[in-house]
């Protein structure tokens, strides 16, 4: 769009728009989001940052609203208890009905967690740990891992959470999410 106006833009010039700017429109985005459904899908992918391994763990519902996001650096019971507060809290006064995973054990024991916090008694989050129906999730990763190039990789933790947070707004935008 700029090429056409004669502007030349340099790339490192776009990578700093993208850092400065994409947390700010996902928080501009944030209050604007459709209602999130109550069948949640939960998994995490991996992509290189600083040439090490770091683990995206996102959700979204059964429609394909991007619920949340969080990148960390180990997949263990404790990141993905984090990720799963962040996002139930994120989500406010919408609990999930079900959660759907794939066979990873962190996930049945922090959903039994979450269960208990909330009412020890009755078991108000179903957890489905059926890999065939965590599809929708899986795509959604390949469609992102497909932005983000072939190399999938950043060279810091705060530029990547940038970057993957100016992306997850843009993307919430161009499917109508908001």
């Amino acid at each position: 769009m700029l090429a056409e106006r004669g502007v030349l833009v340099d790339r490192s010039t776009v990578y700093r728009w993208v850092r400065k700017f994409g947390p700010q429109i996902a928080n501009g985005i944030e209050r604007r989001r459709q209602w999130v459904g109550l069948n949640w899908h939960v998994d995490e992918t991996h992509i290189r940052v600083g040439g090490k391994w770091r683990y995206l763990w996102r959700a979204i519902d059964r429609h394909g609203h991007l619920i949340d996001f969080r990148l960390t650096t180990k997949r263990d019971a404790k990141a993905a208890r984090a990720f799963m507060r962040k996002a139930i809290d994120k989500a406010q006064l919408r609990r999930p009905v079900t959660i759907c995973t794939d066979k990873a054990p962190t996930y049945r024991r922090v959903i039994r967690e979450i269960n208990h916090r909330y009412d020890p008694h009755f078991d108000s989050i179903t957890h489905i740990d059926k890999k065939w129906k965590n599809n929708r999730i899986e795509s959604d990763h390949a469609a992102l891992k497909r932005l983000l190039g072939y190399r999938q990789s950043f060279r810091s933790l705060s530029s990547a959470k940038a970057t993957l947070c100016g992306i997850e707004a843009i993307r919430t935008i161009k499917n109508r999410h908001v």
